[in-house]
């Protein structure tokens, strides 16, 4: 069992929770609790802590067993898995994951695809909700522009709670040249704009599509915007100017969904 905190793995996961740059050297990233360990792919995984009170736990989780024996774990004790762990009240499990890797030219290809296409979000806890409600609701990609939060970050990583897994996602340079080749692929792109003069619910989500989602704040760059093939609103009582970003993006995502169906 590692007892100290000062032990070198350890020192190694604390770097990883506090740098994404630590994490993108290593090739990295971490999930805490049981749910993200038991949905984990086994070939994912690198390495697996737990904390000595979880462990006779976990042995009654069968799923878990299973990848602790594939894959080995280090025992840690209390104080040294608080250290390690990102939550205030950690489940005592923590997963060391190797990232996987999807390519913009592949997810293009897909038929009748649907695309969330985010620019510059912050919130971590946006983007883990936008992942894990897209999965709910059928995305097929989630599209990010190199300043949009990490989504390897642990705070998305459990927002997510276990979609990461399953959902596609690439991050993107140059925001304009992908939603070109999109339309190029046949991607109908729709701008949640405060400035639409339709509702969203107006639209046909049939067809390949892609919803264009902006920065928390200022909403989509103007340039971007203008690139849509469509502007789209959504319909505001009240005084309310706008909704939460993974509030609206749900709600085009589940109409779409409804449509399909």
């Amino acid at each position: 069992m590692i007892t100290s905190t000062s032990n070198q793995k350890v020192r190694q996961v604390v770097q990883w929770q506090n740098k994404a740059k630590e994490r993108r050297k290593a090739g990295i990233f971490l999930a805490e609790g049981f749910k993200m360990l038991e949905e984990a792919p086994v070939d994912w995984i690198q390495e697996i802590y737990l904390s000595q009170d979880c462990l006779d736990k976990v042995k009654e989780n069968a799923l878990i067993w299973k990848k602790l024996l594939q894959k080995g774990y280090e025992t840690v004790s209390e104080e040294v898995f608080h250290k390690m762990s990102d939550t205030q009240t950690p489940q005592g499990v923590l997963t060391v994951l190797n990232r996987p890797e999807y390519r913009l030219e592949e997810l293009l290809k897909q038929e009748k695809s649907l695309f969330v296409v985010l620019e510059d979000l912050q919130d971590p806890g946006n983007l883990g909700t936008i992942v894990r409600t897209g999965e709910g609701a059928g995305i097929t990609g989630v599209i990010m522009s190199s300043q949009t939060v990490d989504i390897f970050n642990p705070k998305v990583i459990r927002a997510t709670m276990g979609s990461i897994y399953r959902v596609p996602f690439v991050y993107v340079e140059n925001i304009a040249e992908t939603i070109k080749s999109m339309q190029n692929a046949g991607v109908h792109t729709f701008a949640a704009h405060l400035k639409g003069e339709k509702y969203y619910d107006s639209f046909s989500f049939r067809e390949s599509t892609a919803f264009l989602i902006g920065n928390e704040g200022n909403g989509l760059k103007k340039e971007t915007a203008d690139m849509a093939d469509f502007y789209l609103k959504i319909p505001m009582e009240g005084k309310v100017e706008s909704l939460n970003a993974a509030i609206a993006t749900s709600l085009l995502m589940y109409e779409a969904h409804r449509q399909r169906q």
